[in-house]
């Protein structure tokens, strides 16, 4: 008997022990990341968003699910949704949004994507509690629903009380199932929207595994060509290593009027493209020189010449490809310039080695004439649109640099010679401050990064307005009792021309030039490059 006790005594202790183990290990497992969502309805989309990282509490050891979210804790949560990150441009529109606040760079996130706007011109109302009409409104953006019509209608029964500029956002986001109301009855569209519904929102976003995969994944990569220009090769890599470049174009060859080619090459940065997986297309220039071009492109032998020597070159330094940069061409030399293209294209062509080519947008003058944009476009593998220079001295006027207007013409025009799929956007990583006289004409223009460009705005202590038509910022300041324009290049401005890109399905971009650009350029890329590639379907 006593043997049969120590034998129950023994199997009894280690069950216990087994239970006290289990029980310790549930506890551990159900340690919830805040002290106040326990009775939460959304306990367990708290816990799994914010595993995701796409939450935050409102301190260390609470959530307040059941308090209402702010417009600058709501636009952070869709952008952590989208998997954007902060944008820190100079530039902000909103005088109610500081520099140092938290919510600064995910704000400007918002607004260069159009995901987001102010409350007026110049306040964001960062702290205003986000109705659900406004919530429905900002997620049908984020998901790139039709936002803004005024015909569709809701089931809920009080769909009466939903704002005209919010009807369609509501039909939208009902549809999905996304947010369903009191039981499918009331929407609320003027209350407060809470951050536990804001959570629930969000997470049956990520219940459509489509959408949940297509925003995990990596951005499809599109050509990002960055011109290297006035900087040494280690800070050019610097450069490129911060951004979204994945196509060196350094500066190497320039061709002279006896075809021979001015070469100063860095065959390092070639071997540096290979080892951080960079394509490498190195320019081939003329210097703008047009008598020394007609000589050379008026020689069928000095062409020919021309086409074995960089052949040679890009055997030599196993490029992946060559950018032609032939500027002011004389509108004689059409014909010979096309013959020129067509010889090179073939030759490259034999070896695996791309050639692009870049053109001015047509405007109608002896600028372009030279070039046949359909025939070109055959021939050569890309056409980089070089989208700026749209005013550039006294005799264009002031205005800006380059222009949403300007850019979408210059597209447009050009994808009617050549498949869109063939076409490289250059964006501008420079722009001009214009000194203007009395009457406004131009006294002078000068060159400036986007860091000089920003260096004003601070020093003079400029508040930027944003132009819808231009799609740009725009600045005015006195120096020495002198009026100055600026027509602003940032993330939003630069942004709204990569959109133009995506929206006429072209290969990608380029940037003239590397180091021109202000360091948050980047961030606004990025952004770009996720966002615009989304197709929530």
């Amino acid at each position: 008997m006593k043997q049969l006790f120590n034998r129950w005594y023994v199997t009894a202790s280690v069950l216990l022990g087994l239970l006290a183990a289990s029980i310790h290990t549930v506890h551990a497992e159900t340690k919830l990341p805040f002290n106040d969502i326990s009775g939460s309805y959304a306990k367990q989309e708290i816990i799994d968003l914010y595993q995701k990282k796409k939450i935050t509490g409102t301190s260390e050891t609470s959530f307040s699910p059941a308090a209402s979210i702010t417009r600058a804790e709501f636009i952070t949560v869709l952008d952590r949704l989208l998997g954007l990150e902060p944008a820190a441009s100079k530039v902000m529109p909103f005088s109610d949004v500081a520099a140092k606040a938290w919510h600064y760079g995910w704000i400007q996130a918002a607004v260069q994507l159009g995901l987001a706007d102010g409350v007026s011109a110049s306040r964001f109302a960062p702290d205003k509690p986000v109705t659900r009409q406004e919530a429905a409104l900002l997620l049908a953006r984020a998901l790139k629903k039709q936002t803004g019509g005024t015909g569709a209608r809701t089931s809920f029964a009080d769909d009466g009380l939903i704002a005209s500029w919010a009807k369609s956002s509501a039909a939208a986001v009902q549809s999905l199932g996304l947010m369903q109301g009191d039981s499918n009855v009331y929407f609320r569209p003027l209350d407060p929207i809470t951050r536990q519904e804001t959570v629930v929102m969000v997470h049956r976003v990520l219940q459509n595994e489509k959408w949940a995969a297509m925003l995990a994944a990596k951005p499809e990569e599109t050509i990002k060509l960055g011109w290297q220009y006035g900087q040494t090769t280690k800070q050019y890599q610097s450069n490129v290593l911060a951004s979204n470049v994945n196509t060196l174009s350094p500066r190497w060859f320039f061709a002279k009027a006896s075809g021979e080619i001015t070469d100063v090459s860095d065959p390092s940065l070639a071997a540096w493209a290979k080892k951080y997986n960079k394509k490498i297309w190195p320019m081939v220039g003329n210097r703008s020189d047009q008598a020394a071009t007609h000589k050379l492109l008026s020689s069928a032998s000095l062409r020919s010449g021309l086409v074995t020597k960089l052949a040679g070159y890009a055997a030599k330094y196993e490029l992946d490809g060559l950018n032609l940069d032939f500027e002011n061409v004389a509108p004689q030399d059409r014909a010979a310039l096309t013959a020129f293209v067509t010889e090179l294209a073939k030759k490259l062509k034999s070896m695996n080695v791309t050639l692009s080519m870049d053109v001015s947008p047509d405007r109608g003058t002896d600028w372009t004439d030279a070039f046949d944009f359909a025939a070109l476009g055959k021939q050569a593998d890309y056409m980089v649109l070089m989208g700026y220079d749209e005013h550039w001295g006294a005799g264009s006027g002031a205005g800006p640099n380059a222009s949403l207007g300007f850019d979408k013409e210059g597209i447009a025009k050009l994808i009617k010679a050549v498949p869109s799929s063939k076409v490289i956007l250059a964006l501008p990583f420079y722009n001009r401050d214009w000194d203007l006289r009395k009457d406004g004409s131009v006294e002078s223009t000068a060159f400036i990064t986007l860091n000089e460009q920003n260096a004003i705005l601070s020093k003079y202590a400029i508040k930027p307005k944003w132009d819808e038509q231009s799609g740009q910022y725009t600045a005015t300041y006195l120096k020495a009792g002198v009026k100055h324009e600026i027509w602003v290049e940032d993330g939003r401005s630069l942004t709204a021309k990569y959109k133009l890109a995506a929206e006429a399905g072209l290969a990608g971009l380029a940037y003239w030039y590397i180091g021109g650009e202000s360091p948050d350029i980047w961030a606004s890329m990025r952004n770009a490059d996720r966002f615009l590639g989304y197709r929530f379907e």
